[in-house]
């Protein structure tokens, strides 16, 4: 048995970090994270910790900071081979020192290493990084403190010994051996509607009466052993805004720091009539992760269904939800990958019902999750003609090679479209933002008690919005003003979706203090243009969170300028490392470095390692692969709880298998089940009930109708004779049939009307297009039968 309570680490020996606190200051559409970790060493030699933790993909660290006793040592931002070099330096001299690195294969990975604290002395780390806020379906804006650091799974083969490979060690959920307090100020122009959690919140406090400002704190006693997700809503969020901030006062005037940098929310909204009008066309390839981790919950409790499970109704969905008229494919992919079908093939109610059966008999059994084969695979194929493609993604992003991933989708990225969606808690948000950024698509992330099919129906929605061609950005700025974009080129407009853009703005006008940004575009071969107004004058102090973001866009888009060219192009790095230092922004080639001199005494007895451990959410049973991968990736031995409640399952037996290698070379023997009590769904005696939602969507036509059966009756809770006997004589069965569903759905389902809409509308197209008379006399039928007072207008008949 291993003791998991206190600070220790799976091999009992104590971990080192002892809490983490942490204070948010949002400013409308940004954020400024301040972390700081309290570190003590309670052992009788030097030790050096290591801890390995997720960021958001978009976050740009800004500072670090270190304190010993009374001492504060803040970092600098150095060239990273050169930090790492003093970092071993000051450690062999006994100094204390502390270095903290972005990961070589992920910018959503950092390891923070702590060195020679001497026995019994405390050290306190502060980290602060800036980041955007993105937006959600319900307009709320989302902002994510991940803490769970999955198994990242490493192709075979890929280059995985480099340097700043982050090396990760993991505890069950509920083990974790720190814990986290988080305080929010919350400041918008526009005022705040309400904040929301996936864990417990004390109460929203205003601090006007215009509720522009307000505080939020995690209630007491949270372990970090799970994302903590903020949401926020505002009113009007939807306005555009411009924030002008002024430059550092210390900087040199022309360099990034030392002019105004502007930071853009523009909300482009497209005209209704185009909005009408969906397209029918399209090659939708929708590509699943059927890697063992897809087995584990979607979220702990009771009743919580596996992923794969979520993903298989989700397809149900996107299947009956596409248009007459597209081609589709699924791919499946884990080690290796499947394809339903050798080429995309056009939908109709054959290839529809191929592929529904083929996703009935989807199961987590491919291994570990290696994605870049099925994309080079799929961009081998060549497009169709007037069939634009749209990629959809669905993984819950535990790949080591992230930036290889989204190095392939960015040069294919002028041939589709891509929505991507990260499933459960320790999604990569690099990868799952990476991939949709890259491809000019929509990333969505589904964790807690989240259900993906709404969140998977508005990027159904997105991808049928006719598409924005020649896109253009005019700045308007006075007389001896000029700008430099920071941003590159918007590539993908989507209604009602935010789009941030960042400039430097050099010079002053000795007049004007107006400016204005000009967005044109063509949708639906229709020319649109939104215009922003905004003040040279810069806003009070924002804590240069703006210049930061600028600096850290740039330098993504010089890190994968670099990465392109393979190192090949001259003075792309040392421009990154260049705008790094100055900015005091982390990137892929620099590290921040503190060093504490100290008394200079050289620190006596063998400096020990810990690792400290980040959290695991899965409990047992473990799936076999899951087990596998963190029996591969971790470097301590993994032992996995059963339950929240820390009890432990006896050790599982593992065995090499001959017949493989890599992630599949373990195999469960078997296991101990002593524990089955903690669980809190019981053993299955009777045959589960389907959702009727599901089981209605089920029995659809690709056509958008429904026919006349014993299913159908079963859903509307009635006989077949009960359902056949109201008919209007004169009526088609399909057509009543048809109109019953959609009866239903309006009646019972509107909640969930996100859904189910498009295979609504494909049902009302369909009536229409069989001219049937005496409509309004079936829906009044139809709603005498079930109960209802649905209107005809309502239906879109």
């Amino acid at each position: 048995m291993v003791n998991c309570c206190g600070l220790v680490t799976v091999k009992n020996e104590p971990v080192p970090l002892k809490s983490i606190a942490v204070e948010v200051s949002v400013q409308g559409h940004v954020a400024t994270v301040s972390s700081t970790l309290q570190y003590e060493n309670q052992e009788q030699s030097p030790l050096e910790a290591i801890f390995v933790f997720p960021l958001p993909g978009e976050a740009a660290v800004c500072r670090f900071s270190a304190k010993i006793g009374q001492t504060e040592v803040v970092a600098e931002v150095q060239e990273k081979q050169k930090a790492q070099e003093q970092y071993d330096d000051a450690l062999s001299s006994g100094q204390q020192a502390f270095l903290l690195e972005e990961s070589d294969e992920s910018p959503d990975v950092f390891k923070l290493s702590v060195g020679s604290l001497p026995p019994g002395e405390k050290a306190s780390v502060s980290l602060d990084y800036v980041t955007e806020l993105a937006v959600q379906a319900d307009d709320g804006l989302r902002l994510c403190l991940p803490a769970v650091l999955n198994p990242r799974y490493q192709p075979q083969g890929s280059d995985s010994g480099s340097g700043g490979s982050a090396q990760v060690s993991s505890v069950p959920a509920g083990s974790v051996p720190y814990s986290l307090s988080l305080s929010a100020h919350v400041s918008s122009p526009h005022p705040i509607s309400r904040v929301e959690s996936n864990c417990p919140l004390d109460p929203l406090n205003y601090l006007n009466t215009e509720k522009t400002q307000a505080t939020v704190s995690l209630a007491a006693g949270h372990q970090f052993d799970r994302d903590v997700e903020l949401l926020l809503y505002y009113q009007d969020t939807h306005q555009p805004t411009a924030i002008v901030e002024a430059a550092q006062a210390s900087a040199k005037p022309g360099s990034l720091m030392g002019d105004p940098v502007v930071m853009l929310s523009l909300y482009p909204e497209f005209p209704k009539d185009v909005m009408s009008s969906m397209t029918s066309h399209g090659e939708f390839l929708f590509v699943v992760d059927r890697s063992g981790s897809m087995e584990c919950p979607m979220h702990l409790g009771s009743g919580s269904q596996d992923r794969i499970g979520s993903a298989r109704d989700t397809l149900l969905l996107l299947l009956k939800s596409l248009p007459m008229g597209c081609y589709f494919n699924i791919i499946g992919f884990g080690s290796s990958y499947e394809s339903f079908f050798s080429k995309s093939v056009e939908y109709s109610q054959k290839t529809m019902d191929e592929a529904l059966q083929k996703v009935k008999e989807m199961r987590a059994d491919l291994g570990g999750t290696e994605i870049l084969q099925p994309l080079k695979h799929i961009y081998s194929q060549p497009c169709l003609p007037d069939q634009p493609r749209q990629l959809f993604l669905f993984t819950d992003g535990e790949v080591g090679n992230t930036k290889e991933v989204l190095d392939l989708v960015k040069t294919n990225a002028g041939s589709h479209r891509c929505f991507s969606f990260g499933i459960g808690e320790g999604a990569s948000t690099a990868l799952i933002s990476g991939v949709a950024k890259q491809a000019r698509g929509h990333a969505q992330f589904i964790t807690g008690q989240d259900r993906m099919q709404p969140k998977v129906m508005q990027s159904l929605r997105f991808a049928l919005q006719p598409a924005v061609v020649d896109i253009s950005v005019k700045w308007n700025v006075p007389k001896g003003v000029s700008v430099t974009p920071l941003s590159p080129p918007i590539r993908v407009v989507f209604q009602g979706q935010r789009a941030l853009l960042y400039a430097q703005l050099t010079g002053e006008s000795s007049g004007d203090t107006e400016g204005s940004v000009i967005v044109k575009y063509s949708l639906a071969k229709q020319p649109v243009e939104n215009q922003l107004s905004f003040s040279l004058k810069p806003a009070e102090d924002t804590g240069m969170t703006v210049h930061r973001l600028g600096a850290r866009t740039l330098i993504q888009s010089l890190e994968v300028e670099e990465r392109e060219q393979d190192g090949e192009k001259e003075g792309v790095k040392e421009k990154v490392i260049e705008l790094s230092v100055q900015s005091g922004v982390s990137s892929a080639f620099t590290a921040f470095i503190a060093v504490h001199k100290g008394d200079g005494e050289a620190l006596h007895g063998q400096l020990l390692r810990r690792q400290v451990p980040t959290p695991m959410l899965y409990h047992s049973p473990m799936p076999k692969m899951m087990l596998c991968g963190m029996a591969q990736w971790s470097p301590m031995p993994m032992v996995m709880g059963c339950s929240l409640q820390n009890k432990m399952r006896s050790p599982v037996k593992l065995k090499l298998s001959k017949k493989s290698k890599g992630l599949d070379a373990l195999e469960v023997l078997d296991y101990d089940d002593n524990c089955s009590e903690d669980f809190d769904s019981p053993a299955p005696t009777s045959k589960p009930v389907r959702d009727p939602l599901l089981q209605l969507i089920s029995l659809q036509k690709a056509s958008g109708s429904w026919v006349l059966e014993a299913g159908l009756a079963e859903v509307l809770a009635k006989t077949e004779e009960e359902v056949s006997k109201p008919k209007p004589a004169q009526v088609d069965q399909e057509v009543w049939a048809t109109v019953l569903a959609l009866v239903w759905l309006y009646g019972f389902k509107m909640e969930a009307q996100e859904e189910w809409q498009f295979l609504a509308m494909k049902a009302v197209s369909w009536i229409q297009d069989q001219k049937a008379t005496s409509v309004s006399e079936c829906v009044q039928a139809g709603n005498n039968l079930l109960g209802c007072q649905v209107q005809k207008d309502t239906l879109g008949l």
